[in-house]
């Protein structure tokens, strides 16, 4: 005998709002956590329950929250059919956001399961156990609750004389001191069947102290149309918690960020110190990787397995091969690393950077749109900015690039093999060939042919005696 076939599951996210509580210009649903909008993170748990659609309620700068939506969804491989907008005009309270999404959701029938967009920690897991439990009850609406020693602010769940079924939900404006004293509250998370839905909504007043519509009206229809209202009692409240001002934003971050770092550990790295550690959920770091306090690593940054990332260095959208060392405090932007390179203290790797495998890079050493040779060296001390340097080239201190003329940037070429001496000045377009010398302090102007020794700077002249003769001068007053 087969099993019944599965009610199919529709989601509508509210992300309509402001945030007044912010106290920002930008919409709350797109201040990031972990690297990502907070709003990429509810479609990512909606995902997870595989839905037919998502219909995203949008009000608030409701185009860049489309976009930003839009680069999630093909992130998460979700089908352009299956994600949808609904468009809330005017600000009148939760319960009239949804009715927004109504006609974007069609005559689809099954179960719709309601998020809030600034509920950012929600796992797709825990949606769906509420699915599961809403649907073993055979219930008609079952909302996601939790516990809460201080529920201030948070609307409280009234349930009937045995305990068992929900009644209503009262808002925290509206709750009476008794009402208040309930420390069961609602998480802002529900299902509900479609054909009930919407209806029910619509049935509710604004008869509250907002003058709004409120989502959990429909609790109260629904119970007086005889239907079944059941909680799903969540055990961990910092997991549904919504975002309302700054602090629950940097709580929110604490948590994810939590994740990531678990998630790490878990397959093999070391984080020396997680709560002075930062890892964007977008990162990948290989095995035997060890991180130390004060890392950062964000974007789309790729590092390889037994990695050293030492102390406040901080990496964003680079890749670094295997068993490479960056050292204390380096900066490293869209960089490419091959394996065993190393980089710092103090160094800067800027975008367009590509390190072969074996380089050396130093302390106070700065690259742009360069690349370097394998086991190519520049220690101490240097800048090389749109720069070609072949492999086994030992790059002396100070060394400049001189990649700009004030109008256009031009390439410096170094074959393998170079040596330059420290204090030199490469004036690009300059070339040096291969296995050439650089006298330390010249200044090159000209190409250096392969094997030959380019030196440029005056020559010394010793004036013997001079200083004595300075000092006398000094002494009679001439000087």
């Amino acid at each position: 005998m087969t099993a019944p076939r599965q009610r199919p599951v529709q989601v509508v996210i509210l992300a309509a709002g402001q945030g007044k509580r912010m106290k920002s210009v930008t919409a709350k649903v797109l201040h990031p956590l972990a690297g990502r909008p907070m709003i990429c993170h509810t479609l990512a748990a909606a995902a997870g329950l595989r839905p037919q659609r998502i219909v995203l309620v949008v009000g608030v700068q409701s185009k860049l929250v489309q976009e930003t939506v839009q680069a999630e969804a093909r992130r998460l491989g979700l089908r352009p059919a299956q994600v949808s907008f609904a468009l809330q005009r005017r600000q009148l309270g939760t319960g009239h956001a949804f009715l927004q999404a109504e006609k974007a959701l069609g005559t689809a029938r099954g179960d719709v399961v309601v998020l809030s967009g600034d509920v950012p920690a929600i796992r797709a897991d825990s949606l769906r156990r509420l699915l599961r439990r809403h649907r073993s009850a055979r219930a008609q609406a079952t909302i996601m609750t939790a516990v809460l020693s201080d529920a201030t602010g948070y609307g409280r769940m009234v349930r009937d004389a045995g305990g068992r079924l929900i009644e209503r939900i009262v808002e925290h404006a509206d709750a009476t001191p008794a009402e208040r004293a309930i420390h069961e509250v609602n998480c802002g998370i529900y299902v509900v069947e479609r054909q009930l839905a919407f209806d029910a909504v619509r049935a509710g007043k604004r008869s509250n102290r907002q003058g709004e519509y409120y989502l959990t009206d429909l609790v109260h229809v629904l119970r007086g149309n005889g239907h079944k209202v059941i909680a799903h009692v969540h055990p961990d409240p910092e997991e549904v918690k919504g975002v309302n001002d700054r602090r629950d934003l940097a709580r929110a971050g604490g948590l994810l960020q939590q994740r990531v770092l678990d998630g790490l550990m878990k397959k093999g790295v070391t984080v020396v110190d997680p709560q002075h550690t930062y890892v964007e959920a977008s990162v990948v770091v290989g095995r035997d990787t060890i991180l130390h306090p004060g890392v950062m690593l964000e974007g789309g940054t790729r590092i390889g397995r037994a990695c050293q990332i030492r102390s406040g260095s901080r990496i964003v959208d680079s890749s670094l091969g295997e068993e490479c060392e960056i050292l204390d405090h380096c900066l490293l932007e869209e960089s490419r690393l091959g394996r065993k390179v190393r980089v710092g203290p103090m160094a800067h790797l800027r975008p367009g950077s590509r390190l072969a495998d074996e380089v050396r890079i130093g302390n106070f050493v700065e690259t742009k749109k360069t690349t370097l040779g394998r086991g190519s060296k520049a220690n101490h001390l240097t800048y090389l900015g749109d720069a070609s340097v072949g492999s086994r080239v030992n790059v002396g201190a100070g060394t400049i690039t001189c990649n700009y003329d004030g109008t256009h940037k031009h390439r410096t070429i170094i074959g393998a093999g170079v040596f330059i001496g420290s204090a030199s000045q490469l004036v690009a377009p300059v070339k040096v060939g291969k296995g050439a010398y650089i006298a330390a302090g010249s200044t090159i102007t000209s190409d250096v042919p392969a094997g030959a020794l380019g030196v440029a700077r005056s020559r010394q002249s010793n004036k013997i005696g001079w200083v004595k003769n300075r000092r006398k001068r000094i002494k009679r007053g001439k000087d």
